[in-house]
């Protein structure tokens, strides 16, 4: 096997396989992965087997002799296509070893793709890191609905969603994608004391880039916006990127109002409803208020790993 650092001449051939591997998603995409190339080292590798052919790619940064599958993304790992098999992972562990030795690297922090972002069944990876004795680093817990079974809500919930119809509420998909972003700059300015990922004029582009996948939410009451959702479309998944509620929409419901209408209407036909994660600290700390409103809604815990592999 051979393991080659990505460059800008393998674009078309890392895309492609992006696009049809069985783990895949659209952030993995090479135009994604550019918005924050200023931001981290890219050490991105592609695995070719003994005829040349390109069996699987791992997002990837470097940083200190450590090898990141990416910092800039929620999650990594190697990408793979439904032909591969776990003692071919295996034999890819072995040539990552070798490479990532000749280039000096000294461990590899592996964020695992979560099975719910699996079109066909992708777990050679997991099995490759407990044969290699990787440790496991961190556990995150991201808080998931099952789109096909039926959706329970806490009476909580249902009584928050019965108060927002009474109220004249509308919900609809947008594109003013600033107007969404002062509300969540204000919102987790005034409640975390914190700032959105992403800028106005990357997550602007990023969705003008990936229309399809990256989409935004309003709800409004008398012409004013009180909460909004940007969502991350993958095949089988959709993902709350940002969910923002004002003031006044806490008061009124909207932002409940506004995830039933995108779990019951918009994405009904999806197999997951994925909130994102409620830890802190590594993990290590849970944020039990924020977790209770994404349970309220029947979302249940799937985890996220980070794994630790030496290089010996």
């Amino acid at each position: 096997m051979k393991v080659i650092k990505y460059t800008k001449e393998f674009k078309n051939s890392w895309d492609s396989f992006v696009k049809n591997s069985k783990n895949t998603h659209f952030f993995f995409q090479r135009d994604y992965m550019e918005y924050h190339s200023d931001r981290f080292v890219d050490f991105s590798l592609l695995v070719f087997n003994e005829d040349d052919k390109l069996i699987a790619v791992l997002p990837a940064n470097i940083k200190d002799n450590i090898l990141y599958s990416h910092q800039g993304l929620t999650f990594g790992g190697f990408l793979v296509d439904d032909k591969m098999k776990t003692e071919t992972m295996l034999n890819i562990f072995e040539s990552l070893k070798v490479f990532l030795k000749e280039q000096n690297v000294k461990k590899i922090v592996y964020k695992c793709i979560p099975y719910i972002y699996h079109i066909k069944p992708a777990e050679e990876d997991r099995y490759a890191l407990f044969r290699n004795d990787a440790k496991l680093l961190r556990r995150d817990v991201t808080s998931t609905i099952d789109l096909t079974e039926q959706v329970r809500y806490s009476k909580g919930r249902k009584w928050t969603i019965n108060k927002a119809k009474k109220e004249t509420i509308e919900m609809f998909e947008s594109n003013d994608y600033q107007i969404f972003w002062q509300l969540l700059t204000d919102v987790l300015e005034s409640n975390h004391e914190a700032k959105p990922v992403h800028s106005l004029e990357e997550i602007k582009k990023l969705a003008m880039l990936f229309p399809k996948n990256i989409r935004l939410f309003i709800a409004k009451k008398d012409e004013k916006v009180v909460s909004g959702a940007l969502i991350y479309e993958n095949k089988n998944i959709v993902h709350a990127q940002y969910l923002a509620n004002s003031e006044e929409g806490r008061e009124i419901g909207a932002l409940d109002l506004l995830v039933d209408y995108l779990i019951k209407e918009v994405y009904k036909n999806k197999k997951y409803f994925d909130f994102g994660i409620s830890n802190e600290d590594a993990g290590r700390y849970l944020n039990t208020g924020l977790i209770s409103q994404k349970e309220g809604f029947g979302a249940r815990a799937v985890v996220h790993d980070f794994y630790e592999m030496e290089i010996k």
